[in-house]
């Protein structure tokens, strides 16, 4: 599949369906992880591909602390093991990697990690690529509050702009289009303040089975939208 016209410049996934996609198999959780981990990959090439300057992958939300010890512990394992991985190949590729969330919560090492990725590859020239880690939209609203209440500013000098520069997305522009696989209708505490005008794409397919070809069908999606941002459309309607 080819693509030409209007290519997103930030795209957001949530990246849902791993354990049902195992349970389906009636294999362990364990391996739909994996998996998924392997689809990322895959859509990381093909966003680069595209053109696509940001990609923001919703990887381990601020709950999933709640899931079992053992399947976080995964979890930590697997990123743990492409931090290690994948460090050259984002070199070799041009790319920026960064993280958003609250990543204190995340162990030692892997802090120590993402320290070490983010630093070597901070001078890159191609796409950047975001991993929501410990991450909640409405977490990451109130540590923005907490920032501007300790900045001291009068409430009739807060500006969204400042409120922006607060945000863990303060370099980043707004995600054009957010995809969630899986099934599930809703943006489930994902970039809350920063996707109030993106554009949705929602796909019964599981994260492990979202293929490159399916993400250009829904990047195809986007290009037949007409974005307006709260003005008056050409055929007369308002947002």
């Amino acid at each position: 599949m080819i693509l030409s016209g209007r290519i997103p410049k930030h795209v957001g996934i949530i990246m849902d369906g791993n354990g049902r996609w195992a349970e389906l198999r009636g294999i362990p959780r364990v391996e739909g992880h994996r998996q998924g981990a392997a689809r990322s990959k895959e859509i990381i090439e093909a966003s680069g591909e595209l053109g696509i300057k940001v990609l923001t992958l919703y990887a381990f939300s601020l709950e999933n602390w709640q899931r079992p010890i053992s399947e976080v512990k995964t979890l930590m394992r697997l990123l743990e093991l492409y931090l290690e991985k994948e460090l050259a190949d984002l070199i070799a590729k041009g790319i920026v990697f960064k993280t958003i969330g609250d990543v204190g919560r995340l162990p030692k090492d892997i802090q120590i990690l993402i320290r070490g990725v983010e630093e070597k590859t901070a001078s890159n020239k191609g796409m950047t690529l975001v991993l929501a880690l410990s991450y909640s939209g409405r977490d990451e609203i109130l540590r923005a509050v907490k920032k501007v209440l300790y900045s001291n500013m009068r409430p009739e000098e807060l500006t969204e702009e400042f409120f922006n520069s607060c945000l863990d997305t303060a370099d980043l522009p707004p995600p054009d289009l957010i995809i969630r696989t899986s099934g599930e209708m809703r943006v489930s505490n994902f970039l809350l303040w920063q996707g109030a005008y993106s554009e949705l794409y929602f796909t019964d397919t599981l994260w492990p089975d979202f293929t490159k070809e399916e993400f250009f069908l829904a990047i195809q999606h986007y290009q037949q939208r007409e974005r307006r941002f709260g003005a008056i459309s050409t055929r007369g309607d308002a947002l």
